[in-house]
């Protein structure tokens, strides 16, 4: 009686050890019967649903899972439910879940079932563990996040940077990598203050303090100068943040973009609205001018008739033939701007002819009668061996030459030396001629307006203006170019191109060379 005492004794202790360990389990617990009913449940699973273990014992799990966790897609079914399998094979099963919780968040269970069996392998209990991984799901969908987003930094055309405070480089995508020239082991071994000209990234850091600027911790899209691991200083945009844990400034990060590329295509753009503005000024006064010419050389032209006709019957020693002489010579500078106002106008066509390039230099300064003009200065001819052919006017070419010559003259004051260059653009498949001088330059507010009409710097009665602008006129309507391609205190340089004759026609000449 006394050793039943003792066993009796010895397994109440035993089971009541089993089950300070069961109630002591960290996930919520219950033990089924193989007809689904509870016989027993842990303290935190009362504690979740929020039921005593009167509530639970003799219920199956359906019921309770229905009533205290709302769970309208619970796998049941004997083809689905965990359970049947473990009781089928004798193995554990487990099923992950997804359902709101009371607050209306996405929760996630794991619902692990572990068989008891008996001596016979035959199942005689299942326990079923009920494991919260919302925390885990959310902390995957968290890093698939970062590696999404990290993905998207990467692939974008945009360089990205990210530095700590002390300016040490956190992240670089391929992008800047390309743009600052750096390799994905050299980010340690730089500072951020190395992407920027000497006191700039100072600066940014500022702007970006500044909640006047763009707001507190941003950067609006700001132009800077970006330094390149070959010191190379390129143009650029970029905006910034501070990145902030609270109210502590922890990081920074800018976006950057190369302006390289857009810059040349705006001053490309510029260049040809500049070239279409000047074009339609042209030809509007080109209109004006060839109107004026012709009414004004109708009247003209009879004044110096009758005025030769006077001469020729006056006495030489007449007091009145002296000052008859000076109205004709008037006369005859009134003609004179008369065919520039013509020739500016393009009312005269171009006498085409082939000719060599080089004798357009050598013939237009023979045409300058007044040698007196060359006394005090140098004339340099830099004329190309190679030879040239051309397809244009060459009395109008020759006219250019002159006023281009004439213009320098000018420029030095007589005094100085005078160059004139010829050779061959082949890329272009151009002849081209330079007429440089070493006078004053023309000044930068200037240099816009000296093709157009009408205007000079010179003193009235000392020129029309229409020279530069006629030269521009006679160059375009033989299919060239006349540009200023330097100027400053050393002097100006005037490049005129032309297009060369046609293939046959060098390959001909070379022939017979």
């Amino acid at each position: 009686m006394k050793t039943s005492g003792l066993m009796n004794s010895a397994i109440n202790d035993e089971l009541d050890w089993r089950m300070r360990v069961f109630d002591s389990l960290s996930f919520p617990t219950l033990i089924l019967k193989p007809d689904r009913r509870i016989i027993s449940v842990n303290q935190i699973f009362l504690e979740k649903i929020g039921a005593t273990k009167e509530e639970i014992v003799g219920r199956t799990c359906r019921e309770v899972f229905h009533k205290y966790v709302y769970d309208p897609g619970l796998p049941c079914t004997k083809e689905n439910c965990p359970l049947v399998h473990t009781l089928e094979s004798g193995r554990g099963h487990s099923v992950l879940r997804s359902l709101k919780g009371k607050n209306g968040q996405m929760q996630w269970e794991d619902r692990v079932f572990s068989p008891i069996l008996d001596d016979d392998g035959t199942v005689k209990y299942v326990i079923e563990s009920v494991r919260d991984m919302t925390r885990v799901k959310t902390l995957e969908h968290l890093f698939k996040g970062v590696r999404e987003l990290d993905q998207v930094i990467q692939s974008s055309p945009s360089a990205i940077v990210a530095a700590n405070l002390h300016g040490k480089i956190l992240m670089m995508n391929q992008a800047a990598r390309d743009m600052f020239g750096y390799s994905f082991s050299q980010t340690d071994s730089i500072n951020i203050v190395d992407l920027y000209p000497p006191g700039d990234a100072r600066k940014i850091m500022s702007k970006l303090r500044d909640e006047n600027y763009g707001g507190r911790g941003m950067l609006p899209v700001t132009k800077v100068n970006i330094v390149t691991k070959s010191g190379e200083i390129i143009p650029g945009e970029m905006t910034g943040a501070i990145i902030y844990e609270e109210d502590r400034e922890v990081a920074t990060m800018g976006i950057y973009n190369d302006l390289r590329e857009k810059l040349l295509v705006e001053e490309q753009l510029k260049e040809t609205q500049t070239l279409m503005v000047q074009s339609e000024k042209m030809a509007s006064l080109g209109r004006l001018a060839a109107g004026v010419a012709h009414e004004i050389n109708n009247p003209l032209t009879g004044i110096q008739l009758y005025l030769n006709m006077t001469l020729e019957k006056m006495e030489k020693d007449h007091p009145l033939r002296k000052n008859l002489e000076y109205v004709l010579e008037d006369a005859e500078r009134c003609r004179d701007i008369v065919r520039n106002l013509l020739a500016y106008s393009r009312q005269t066509t171009p006498s085409r002819q082939q000719f060599q390039f080089n004798t357009l230099a050598e013939e237009s300064l023979g045409l300058i009668r007044d040698q007196k003009f060359f006394m005090n200065v140098t004339l340099v001819k830099n004329l190309s061996d190679e030879p040239m052919l051309i397809d244009a006017d060459k009395n109008q070419l020759n006219q250019v030459v002159i006023n281009l010559v004439m213009n320098a003259l000018d420029a030095m004051n007589l005094r100085g030396t005078l160059t004139l260059t010829t050779y061959r653009d082949k890329v272009a498949d151009r002849a081209c001629l330079e007429v440089s001088d070493t006078g004053c330059g023309i000044p930068e507010e200037n240099l816009s307006r000296v093709f157009d009409p009408f205007f000079t710097t010179k003193e009235p009665g000392e020129g029309t203006g229409l020279g530069l602008s006629t030269v521009y006129g006679i160059v375009n309507k033989n299919r060239g170019n006349i540009t200023i391609k330097d100027t400053g205190p050393e002097g100006t340089t005037f490049l005129i191109d032309l297009p060369l004759a046609g293939p046959e026609t060098e390959r001909l000449l070379d022939w017979i060379g």
